[in-house]
């Protein structure tokens, strides 16, 4: 089976009016099955497009797109596990859990999607969820592809979706703390918002003054972009059923686009991993999480045919 392309939720503090644009242009021109939708890293950002969601989520709809809402992957205070039971009593959207806190305000056997933040790293975690009412399972991006294949012979025998990132920075860590704020010497009540000054997050070097991982608010992510277009022949082969694009600050059309061509049968893998590298983006590619190795790694892949 062709595996579906999705698009994730923007990790970024982008102002309302650039997502409001970013998601015409994906609902308009991107070959993705399946968009994201939801300020999955702080809630005190989730005001200032909350507003929007129905619109842009009408919008696609109408383009073909299926429009998921993500949740919050942390869960502290009274407003985010209010935010958390507002999405699960909602009908309108299919929605993604974020944060076992989101799993408290379920029905009993509730349909859901699980997100990458819940850490499923198994297959029986991922049978576990699916007797609470999970119908897909997004797996962390650190898990390596051994781990994938087990849990992709599991999805099938349950019948559920298993999703892996493919593109994008790699969420490593959340915290508690905001280091974005703290780095300006301001606390996280009173960041004022100093990561919308990061639109593909902060950059934070070693004493060396190489890159090493970028900031986003509570989020540590990965400097490089995870890059697994060599190894979607592998997935679909495995019984991977969706592949995930996470929203960076680079044409994200023309991304959806070489990855389409790849699952399409249209170019190869080596042709299809030859146009991202033309791209000349600002961040190396990775591959390392998938094959055991160190994350920030590249490690050659030999191109094999989708089937």
């Amino acid at each position: 089976m062709q595996p579906r392309l999705t698009l994730g939720p923007i990790q970024y503090f982008w102002n309302a009016d650039a997502k409001q644009d970013f998601y015409a242009r994906i609902a308009d021109e991107a070959p993705v099955d399946t968009v994201y939708l939801g300020e999955v890293i702080c809630s005190k950002r989730q005001p200032f497009f909350d507003d929007r969601i129905a619109e842009m989520a009408e919008r696609l709809t109408r383009a073909g797109k299926r429009v998921v809402h993500s949740g919050l992957a942390e869960v502290m205070l009274k407003r985010e596990r209010k935010a958390s039971r507002d999405m699960a009593m909602q009908d309108e959207l299919e929605f993604e859990v974020n944060n076992a806190a989101g799993l408290f305000h379920l029905a009993e056997g509730q349909p859901h999607r699980v997100g990458p933040y819940m850490n499923v790293y198994n297959e029986e975690t991922l049978a576990w969820m699916v007797t609470k009412g999970a119908t897909h399972v997004t797996v962390p991006p650190e898990l390596p592809g051994s781990s994938v294949a087990v849990m992709a012979e599991a999805a099938t025998r349950l019948g559920v979706g298993l999703e892996v990132q493919v593109f994008g920075r790699a969420c490593l860590a959340t915290s508690a703390r905001c280091y974005h704020a703290r780095a300006y010497g301001r606390t996280k009540d009173n960041c004022q918002f100093v990561c919308e000054e990061h639109p593909d997050g902060m950059e934070l070097n070693t004493r060396q003054g190489e890159a090493f991982l970028r900031v986003n608010g509570i989020q540590t992510l990965s400097h490089s972009y995870v890059n697994l277009v060599a190894e979607i022949p592998a997935m679909a082969a495995m019984g991977v059923t969706d592949l995930r694009l996470m929203p960076q600050s680079v044409d994200m059309v023309a991304v959806a686009r070489i990855f389409d061509d790849l699952r399409a049968g249209r170019v190869g893998a080596e042709e299809a991993s030859a146009a991202l590298d033309a791209m000349d983006l600002a961040a190396p590619f990775s591959n390392g999480f998938w094959h055991g190795e160190a994350g920030h790694r590249r490690i050659a892949v030999k191109a094999a045919a989708l089937v």
